[in-house]
């Protein structure tokens, strides 16, 4: 068992440019920082998870800065001189030194499955119930782009790798024209693939009420969080009555989030970022609240690089409820990857991982290339 003691934590920053920029509601991207977490064993097996906030700290109110001053300061003496078959217990002391800090308890729960993995030589998915899939639905999203270049990426991504849903950013400027550009890129394509959009949480009742039949009228078949996270009360009155399924994103971030969610009668489809959620076992209660409840549940992306999207893609594979597909795409947006094996996207679907933990190792002239200095 002294094998499987925690002996080392460390944290880097990563940035690792996009191969374009990616539009939010209120944020381009052209590269990702990511926080690169490792947890070693006094065995010699390494563990990796990844901190992310997709957009940065308007979206998640964290960074990769301030992950790491807390992982480093706080949460690491948590983990260290501890066996990670103690990771239950570990995840729960964590509560006692840091309040919220989701996303950093996120890169730390993940490591730990992996390194805890790759010891017993199983893949991830083994710890958290074992395979019920091997691949999931993988839509793409277009950030926020002209109507010429939304079709042209849409014709590519279909060419090169099935896609067959795709979501469409909204939220950053005039409603009107934004729904306009929707409806227009909708006429375009003519029913040939499915489209969602996502307001990350930035119109208001009346706002939503004004434009999103329009959407509906247009052909979408799924609304994400168009109003803020506070406010249920608009969100039910979305689900109910515009007839488009509505998934809530900014207002899960826990599984007290989901249970209130539920109860509000408030969405149709819970977005899973393991991320957000602060890991794989907290994940694990929301997915079973939503389930319970009758709601699917789809596996949203932070943007991940590799560790952390094979992560979601080995939770999705051992949790019948992740039943609506995803948005794992993290790695595709990378200019380069640093892993040895990349994730394979095909046919519209992504597969998981083979092998030990996550089924991906490190290509370490990568990491220190993109290493913040």
């Amino acid at each position: 068992m002294s094998d499987m003691t925690i002996s080392r934590v460390d944290t880097r920053i990563l940035d690792v440019p996009l191969f374009r920029p990616h539009g939010f509601a209120t944020f381009t991207a052209t590269a990702q920082p990511i926080l690169l977490v490792t947890v070693e064993l006094e065995g010699g097996v390494t563990g990796f998870g990844e901190g992310v906030v997709p957009g940065g700290a308007w979206w998640g109110g964290e960074t990769v800065e301030t992950m790491k001053a807390i992982i480093d300061g706080y949460l690491a003496p948590v983990m260290v001189g501890r066996p990670v078959t103690d990771l239950a217990g570990i995840v729960a002391d964590f509560e006692k030194s840091v309040a919220n800090m989701r996303f950093a308890k996120a890169a730390c729960d993940i490591a730990m499955h992996d390194a805890w993995a790759r010891a017993l030589n199983v893949p991830m998915r083994d710890l958290l119930g074992g395979r019920v899939r091997d691949e999931i639905d993988c839509t793409w999203a277009l950030g926020v782009l002209p109507l010429d270049e939304a079709i042209a990426e849409i014709e590519e991504r279909i060419e090169d790798y099935g896609h067959k849903s795709f979501k469409l950013k909204m939220g950053s400027g005039d409603p009107a024209e934004d729904t306009d550009r929707i409806v227009q890129l909708a006429e375009a394509l003519d029913g040939k693939v499915s489209l969602r959009m996502d307001v990350n949480a930035r119109w208001d009742r009346i706002t939503s009420l004004k434009y999103l039949p329009k959407l509906a009228e247009a052909g979408l078949d799924l609304f994400e969080q168009p109003t803020p996270a506070h406010d249920l009360d608009t969100l039910r009155e979305i689900t109910t009555r515009i007839g488009v399924p509505v998934m809530a994103d900014e207002s899960v971030c826990s599984p007290a989030d989901a249970l209130a969610v539920v109860r509000a009668k408030a969405a149709d489809v819970i977005a899973i970022k393991t991320t957000k959620l602060g890991g794989l076992l907290e994940s694990k209660k929301t997915v079973a609240i939503a389930e319970t409840a009758g709601l699917a549940c789809h596996g949203a992306t932070s943007l991940e690089g590799p560790f952390g999207t094979a992560a979601s893609l080995h939770f999705a594979a051992a949790t019948p409820g992740m039943n609506y597909g995803s948005e794992l795409f993290g790695p595709m947006l990378l200019k380069e990857s640093y892993t040895t094996e990349d994730i394979v996207y095909t046919d519209g679907v992504v597969k998981v991982p083979e092998g030990p933990g996550s089924g991906l190792e490190p290509d370490w002239d990568k990491i220190n290339h993109f290493t913040r200095k």
